[in-house]
């Protein structure tokens, strides 16, 4: 990609904000480029970690298989989202999986050059901070939300971020522009392959949603808001 288009890309990650287009520049300067094929891996939990990344282009998925051996699906990304941001701020492990659900390119850092980076640019370093503790706080919504909401509502929210991320404007509504299968929706709610298969087919009887193999479109997307949030 040309400088200026993956300049305008990674602007968008957090990790970049408040940053000049000069030292933006300097940051793709010192980074390397990475094509990821899907159904590969960017890094696997439990490795060093050593690589963060930023993606061009392409969707991740951010997935941690708890200790019974359940897989749980943490996050998607898309391009201008960072992976493996801990690597700038502690010398640990991944504490999750991040796989390319289709191909992806990124750029790629080395994690003693994005500390050089970071004392050098102090606002490189805050923003990597903003991006942890922000993360905390969705996975502390998604734990309560677990916790102490009904399955349905649970799967309406899902698919009601997606749609944020990921929405397309179609003739039959707004598609979740990315392969999404029902195995993946319960990954990511805490529930198991049938309920949303019973959840998506009442649903899809209602003309609320379509489905398809992995293709979800919200067909009337004010009734799953009503649902999402309990509302009258």
């Amino acid at each position: 990609m040309k400088s200026a288009k993956t300049r305008q890309i990674i602007s968008r990650c957090a990790l970049m904000h408040n940053l000049n287009d000069l030292t933006c520049d300097v940051i793709i300067e010192h980074s390397k480029p990475r094509l990821v094929e899907k159904g590969e891996y960017f890094f696997h939990q439990g490795e060093d970690a050593t690589t963060m990344y930023i993606l061009l282009s392409g969707r991740a998925k951010l997935a941690q298989v708890t200790q019974a051996g359940n897989q749980v699906i943490v996050n998607y990304c898309r391009a201008g989202d960072g992976l493996g941001i801990i690597v700038a701020l502690s010398h640990t492990v991944y504490p999750l999986s991040a796989e390319a659900v289709t191909a992806c390119q990124a750029l790629s850092w080395q994690r003693e050059i994005i500390e050089q980076l970071m004392l050098a640019h102090p606002q490189l370093a805050v923003n990597g901070m903003g991006m942890i503790a922000n993360r905390f706080v969705k996975l502390q919504d998604r734990f309560q939300d677990i916790s102490t909401r009904r399955v349905e509502q649970r799967i309406a929210r899902a698919l009601l971020r997606l749609v944020r991320q990921f929405g397309k404007k179609v003739a039959e509504g707004v598609l979740i522009d990315m392969p999404l299968s029902r195995q993946d929706l319960a990954e990511m709610t805490g529930t198991n392959l049938y309920n949303v298969s019973r959840i998506l087919s009442e649903w899809e009887r209602a003309e609320w949603v379509c489905s398809q193999r992995q293709r979800i479109i919200l067909c009337k997307a004010h009734e799953l808001v009503v649902l999402a949030e309990d509302l009258d």
